[in-house]
């Protein structure tokens, strides 16, 4: 994992385009304007590792691909949250999105009282829906401090522990290409 501080011209263009543009289109669990916020930065960020622009919503929906590298299409989940992040956490990932498709998801977390964002790893499709686990709509799921939430819509989870660990931008490049000469 590494965390880099996002910038401020992020967080601000970030907060104008979920004013302007909504972000979920599912007609279920689409996410309040926090939740969409959380996301556009997720994605920003990790756009801009890859020299790309940041999220521009005038465009519409993106299919669920938010980056193309190499022939890669990629997908950023992120996370909102109040503290560090920790190797036993889970990212949700809402299963409505499981035909979009992509090859690798990269996950994120942004800490919203520090402003900065952790890649927690990243896994491809395949492999995710082979190591999370599975809760359908409804189920009660419980955090590390006790508090729970019940699901919108059918979910997976997968612990950080479970994706593929990287440590700079440029080893998440070469382990995208990695994965593009063994498939």
């Amino acid at each position: 994992m590494f965390k880099i501080k996002v910038k401020d011209e992020i967080i601000k263009h970030c907060k104008e385009q979920v004013e302007k543009y909504n972000f979920g289109q599912r007609g279920i669990a689409d996410g309040n304007k926090e939740e969409q916020f959380v996301g556009c930065v997720g994605e920003s960020v990790v756009r801009e590792f890859f020299g790309l622009e940041w999220v521009d919503g005038s465009k519409g929906f993106d299919g669920g691909k938010d980056i193309e590298y190499e022939g890669i299409k990629i997908d950023v989940k992120t996370m909102g949250r109040t503290t560090d992040v920790k190797p036993f956490y889970v990212n949700n990932f809402i299963a409505l999105q499981k035909s979009y498709e992509v090859d690798v998801y990269i996950f994120t977390s942004f800490n919203k009282l520090k402003n900065e964002l952790t890649i927690c790893g990243w896994i491809a499709k395949k492999e995710l829906f082979q190591k999370a686990s599975f809760f359908p709509k409804e189920t009660k799921r419980y955090r590390s401090d006790g508090t729970f939430f019940e699901t919108k819509a059918d979910l997976y989870e997968i612990e950080n522990s479970k994706l593929y660990d990287v440590n700079s931008i440029d080893e998440l490049k070469d382990c995208l290409l990695n994965f593009k000469k063994e498939r």
